[in-house]
This record gives C-alpha cells, structure tokens and sequence, in this order.
C-alpha cells in the first residue's frame, strides 16, 4: 500500500522564500560577490518580498515585492513573462496556495487561494499551527538573581518592580523554551513555604523548592575549593604590588585580608569572551557569591547534554554583579555557555512600591472593577480565582509587553489602574479569551435544543463562505505565523557567537495576544456567527465555528507561555 505523505503547515517564511526563489530564478544560487549585471546589484531572498498585515492592503493582495526591488532586479521593473509563471505557479512544502499576481503601481502583488488556506489549516483541527514547528535537544537553566539569599532569602516586601519583572521574563521565557522541546530548570531553588514562594505562586509561578532545612553545603565547600586552587586566584604578591600605591586602598586591602580575590578580567580575556565589562577587574569572593554557584552547579546537574546554556535574566542594576558572578562560577571550572538576559528598570512615578504592594494594589482594583461591572455576583471561590487570574494576567502583560531593555512606567495611582473595558493589556486578552468560550456554550446550548446540527467533518465543508475581511485577517496574521513566532526564543539562543548579553523579543507574544484580541473583538462585534437555524445558512456558520475554535485553542496556547489558565466565563 502506498503511504501518503501529510501536506506540511503552511508557513509564511518558506512562502517569503519561494516566492524570492521564483522571482529571481537561478540567481538564487550565484555568490554574493558575483551578483552583478552591469551596475545591478541583486538584493537579498528576504527582502524580495514583505507580507501584509493592514486590512486595508489585504483587501487586494497578501504579498508584495515593491518597486524598488523589481527595478534592481528587471530592467524598468519589467517582469518577464516566465518569471510571472513560476510566481503564479508556486508549490512548495509549506508554501501558501497562490490564487493569483500581477503587477500595479506599488509593484507585484500576489493573492494566496483563501479557501484553499482556510481548508488547509482549519479542517484538520489546526493542531500542527499552535506549537513550535521544530524540537530542540538541549538544556537551559534559568537563572534569576533576585531570587538568590543576599545573604537571607528575598520576601515579597522587600523585592523591587525591577526584580519582579526579571522573574517573570524569567517565568515567561521557561514556558516558551520548554514548548520547544528544551529541558528547563530554574535557579535558585527557595526554601519550601516561605513568604516568597507562596507569593509567586499567587501570580501562577511554580518556582522549585525544597524543605526549609535542606543545605547545599557540599556544593559550597567544592566550589570554594575550586576556586581556592583556580589559576586566576590573586596572590599575596599581586595584592601587594596592586596596594602599594595608595593608602585608601590598603585600607580597603587590610580589612578583606585573607579574603579570597579572583581576577575576573583574566577569566574573560584568556577565554576569550566579548561583552563583559572591562572594569570587572579583581573580586572578593564572599560567602553569599559561593552559595549563587552552588545553586547554579545544582541546577545543571541533571542537564542531559554535555553543554547547558545558563540564562541570566536580572535587572540593569545588578548587571555589573551577576557578571562577576558569572566569570566566578567560570574561574571555578565550569564551561556552561552563560548569556545575560538583562531588564531595564520599573519606574512608577510619584510613588514607591514594593513587589507585595504592587500586586496587593491590583488585586484591589481588580475586585473594585468587577464589582462595579457585574455586581453582587462577585462572591465566593469562583470570583476569588477569576479575581487572582485576572490580577496576575494585568501584571505580567504590564511588565512584560515592552521590550525587555527599555524601562516600563506605571500608573500605581489608587484612582488608576485596570478596567474591565477597552483593550488594557491583560484584562482585554482575557475577556476576549472568554468571549470565546461563551459562544462555543451557546452553541452547544443550540444543539441540545434542536436548533443547529452537530459541527461536521471539515472536509465537507465549503470554505469559500469565509469572505468577510476579518476572517482572514485572524487566519494570516495569527493563525498561520504563530508557531514561528513561538520559535524565535529557542533561535536566538541556539545562535553561535554573540557577546554576554542576549536580546529575545520577550514582548511579542503580550503584544501578539493583544493584537489579537483587538482583531477578534472588532470581527466579533460585527459579524453574528450563530444565525438563524435556517440549513442553508450551516455551511457559513460552521466555517466560522472551525476559525473561532482554532482561535480558541490559539489563546489557550499562547497563555500557556505565559502561565496564565484561560477564563472561561465571565
């Protein structure tokens, strides 16, 4: 019997780069310093062509190679007719189906087979487009330094927005890797029952713990010794001659005496690492730094690959000392790879809040928002977890929809903060979220009273029906791109060379979510998916039954990277 292969996902970068392919024909293959016709210069594959995204410009196209580059590739931006062929006649493993192409002023726009798409993606349940499209074999260890003993164990009280805010990146960034197939663990483990575990699990983090009296001294004491004997481990004789110059100095040199010194600037120049500050120089190593690299050799003991990536996320202000800790724990033998992911600051003007104050604010404004929507309903278990969902979604969408570098300014006024209504960040995503689950409940209401049928098989159904511009829109911009979206953090740290810093787009999927629910919103304020039970309308109705229960299962996807369970009603 002969196997049938399943047609691949359809993906928007292998289209971008057929589509390159088709137009530049066998110049795809000719060496950079080679591509010349005269004076042309041949641009890139990937800049051949861009997607669209406006609804305006959907209305007559989804694909576009501009002028400019048809002029750099064609003498007056002429296509000539076989290039136009095999545009028109593009296939392809994961490659959108072309409906049609021509070119107009902007230059040549290609039109995907929107049935075609819609089939392909939503009649087999649309599973293959809500995860990452690769799995990768590798380990990563999520570091957060405000979580480490300086020297006692951090509380909620005295944790800072900033400190907040890499935890969950950190949180964030776990969620993302381990979908793709990473093996993650968290460092430092925190003491069982403390203040600051229960208060990251009110925010959904499931940070690891252990018993309040379990130690790691027998990890200490041997990275203390390795450090001991390390060959950057400054001697009495260097200290001498580094002191002998300056009075304040020695000063400083005779209360550390016998303290352990390391030259960190060795470390990472002999190695050969690029980013790390110049001025590092020579660490004393203390008691609170020795317990942060037992913690980290704790958390890569069980990596299943030879090399893990440890992932430093921490804010701009402890920058400077978490890559003394890094270069310490590399000066004590270890060759993990080490990135920095690093925060920019939290700024909250007019005030000054801790962690515990921040989230006590919200979760106060929260509750006071509801009860003004819905009433005396807001009581009991339900409305306590819808409340601390809610609450949780508002502060990681807050912290966590700007780009990881740039500072983030909130509004902790008693008189400000969330609302119910409008496209708020988190409230917003996941009102819409819920939005979703009432209509599949009033469907299902509809099909215990005899009104509608069940929903069919999608191969019978006909998805030419799906016409409005906001269902396509949903489909290109969300459905189709998502799991390449979720590949990009794991593409990043797979990426050879780089410096110690690291930069991911840690804001996109918030902003993805909210994009999203603004797009969903406006098609579902306009459109009535459940018509009349009248049996030449089903066709229709199921179509759109398909689209919105794959953007279900869209929302529950992306909130998984963010820990956040979906609302189911509200």
């Amino acid at each position: 019997m002969e196997n049938i292969e399943e047609p691949s996902p359809l993906r928007i970068t292998p289209t971008v780069r057929a589509l390159s392919s088709a137009l530049r024909g066998k110049r795809e293959n000719v060496p950079e310093s080679s591509r010349r016709d005269g004076d042309r210069i041949f641009p890139e594959p990937e800049k051949l062509w861009f997607k669209e995204s406006s609804s305006k410009n959907l209305r007559n196209r989804d694909f576009l190679s501009p002028t400019t580059m048809l002029n750099t590739l064609y003498a007056d931006g002429q296509v000539p007719p076989p290039v136009m062929s095999r545009v028109l006649s593009l296939r392809g493993s994961g490659v959108l189906p072309v409906a049609g192409g021509e070119v107009i002023g902007e230059g040549l726009r290609v039109r995907v087979d929107r049935p075609a798409a819609f089939k392909a993606v939503l009649a087999g349940g649309a599973t293959e487009y809500l995860k990452p499209s690769s799995q990768r074999q590798s380990c990563v260890v999520l570091n957060c330094p405000a979580l480490h003993p300086k020297p006692n164990t951090p509380a909620p009280d005295t944790l800072t927005l900033g400190q907040l805010r890499t935890v969950l990146l950190a949180d964030h960034m776990g969620a993302l890797l381990r979908g793709q197939g990473f093996a993650v663990s968290y460092c430092p483990t925190l003491p069982q029952d403390s203040d600051i575990s229960t208060f990251l699990q009110a925010l959904g983090i499931d940070w690891p713990t252990a018993p309040a009296s379990w130690t790691n001294e027998e990890r200490e004491e041997k990275i203390q010794e390795a450090l001991e004997n390390c060959p950057y481990k400054e001697r009495e004789t260097e200290r001498g001659r580094r002191t002998s110059g300056g009075g304040g100095r020695k000063a400083e040199e005779g209360e550390n005496e016998g303290a352990l010194r390391v030259n960190l600037k060795r470390v990472f120049q002999e190695v050969g690492l690029l980013g790390y500050d110049p001025s590092l120089g020579t660490c004393t190593v203390q008691r609170d730094s020795v317990a942060h690299l037992a913690q980290l050799d704790l958390a890569t003991a069980d990596c299943t690959v030879a090399m893990a990536t440890a992932l430093h996320v921490t804010s701009c202000q402890d920058e400077f000392r978490q890559q003394q800790i890094a270069m310490l724990w590399r000066a004590s033998g270890a060759t993990h790879t080490q990135r920095h992911l690093v925060c920019g600051p939290v700024k909250t003007p007019g005030s000054h809040l801790t962690a515990a104050q921040y989230l006590q604010l919200r979760r106060e404004q929260m509750k006071e928002a509801s009860e003004m929507k819905y009433g005396d309903q807001v009581e009991g278990q339900t409305w306590d977890d819808i409340i601390r969902v809610m609450t949780s979604a508002t502060v990681r969408f807050e912290l966590l929809s700007t780009v990881h570098t740039s500072p983030v300014t909130l509004d902790v006024q008693r008189e400000g903060g969330v609302s119910t209504k409008g496209p708020r960040g988190g409230v917003f995503v996941m009102y819409n979220c819920a939005r979703l689950h009432t209509l599949f409940d009033s469907y299902e209401r509809g099909v215990e009273k005899g009104l509608y049928p069940e929903i069919p098989e999608g191969s019978q159904l006909d998805f030419s029906s799906l016409k409005e511009e906001g269902e396509w829109l949903l489909l290109f911009n969300y459905l189709i791109p998502f799991s390449e979206l979720l590949d990009q953090s794991g593409q990043v740290l797979d990426g050879e060379g780089g410096g110690a810093r690291v930069n991911i787009k840690t804001e996109q999927i918030c902003k993805f979510l909210v994009s999203l629910s603004k797009d969903f919103s406006s098609y579902y304020n306009r459109v009535h998916v459940l018509g009349e039970p009248l049996p030449h309308l089903f066709n229709q109705m199921f179509c759109r039954l398909y689209l919105l229960r794959a953007l279900r299962e869209l929302y529950h996807s992306a909130l998984d990277t963010l820990n956040l369970p979906p609302i189911r009603q509200l």
